[in-house]
């Protein structure tokens, strides 16, 4: 019992960071899972299982809040349920612990890319209510496609879709809210897939339903609350945090793979000072520059 509600928990935290940064859930409810001795198959599986529940409550959440965008969610659910077939084919037949450095090794540069960017003001640009109620504003789609096929094949061996998919977008200038809603949309039908395609190649042994229904019941009732405080939550914000989860989650990845596991205290530390030194570079440079203008402008 102390196990399905420690899952639960887990379900309810992994769905609320997904439902609120576009991406968590694969990752953060694999480690809970994986501690529990399950096998990377039935791990998969059922976060995937979860995942198809929970994302069709944050599905309604986010398009009853309008963080929806159709004809983004078809770009990125096609090539993500081909990309989901591929990486299922891969962990049924490879090692999947010998991919996971270089995933890590490409979102970590992704996280510090991100970070980069929303070190400064994001540009305000004029959008209409009825813009924004239409979808999303146009922005430069090219790679979209090839972004969900990749994040599909990442999803089907390690449960990450969010932290390859979501990070482009907001790349591509996709506001935050748009980019997440339809990330997360589209991740329902990549999950489907992905779970239908696991229990086809390794079958249903190892997987505990107990263990299922937790966490795809803590994970519902974290979806609609999360799609309800992406409204209110800064885009900068949101970016920030958004690099600082890829950063943290990367640097443990890393610091295992390398066997330096001691040392990544020290590493999180830098990586949270570097996000809160983002987070306050634009007042730092409003106030240099206004000392510069004073100086200027004395006699």
């Amino acid at each position: 019992m102390e196990q399905l509600l420690l899952v639960g928990l887990a379900g309810f935290l992994a769905s609320m960071v997904d439902g609120a940064l576009g991406m968590g859930f694969g990752p953060t409810s694999s480690s809970v899972l994986l501690s529990t001795g399950l096998s990377p198959a039935a791990v998969s599986t059922t976060v995937n299982l979860a995942k198809v529940a929970t994302g069709i409550v944050a599905a309604i959440s986010h398009w009853r809040f309008s963080n929806i965008d159709r004809r983004l969610v078809v770009r990125l659910a096609i090539p993500g349920c081909v990309g989901a077939v591929v990486g299922v084919t891969v962990l049924a037949n490879v090692d999947a612990a010998t991919i996971k450095p270089i995933l890590a090794g490409i979102l970590l540069l992704v996280g510090i890319r991100i970070l980069l960017r929303f070190s400064r003001p994001l540009p305000v640009t004029a959008q209409s209510v009825d813009d924004e109620l239409d979808g999303v504003p146009t922005f430069e789609a090219r790679g979209t496609e090839v972004a969900a096929a990749a994040g599909g094949i990442t999803n089907g061996m390690v449960g990450a879709w969010g932290p390859v998919v979501t990070p482009f977008l907001l790349h591509r200038g996709v506001p935050p809210r748009f980019a997440i809603g339809s990330v997360n949309t589209a991740e329902v039908a990549v999950a489907f897939v992905a779970a239908g395609s696991l229990i086809a190649s390794v079958g249903s042994e190892g997987i505990d339903i107990g263990v299922v229904i937790a966490m795809l019941v803590g994970g519902a009732v974290a979806a609609p609350l999360a799609a309800w405080c992406i409204r209110f939550i800064p885009a900068r914000g949101l970016g920030l945090a958004v690099a600082a989860l890829l950063l943290l989650t990367n640097i443990r990845e890393l610091s295992t793979w390398a066997g330096v596991a001691g040392g990544r205290w020290g590493l999180y530390g830098f990586a949270l000072a570097s996000v809160a030194l983002a987070a306050g570079a634009p007042t730092i440079r409003e106030r240099r520059n206004r000392r510069r203008a004073s100086v200027t402008a004395t006699p």
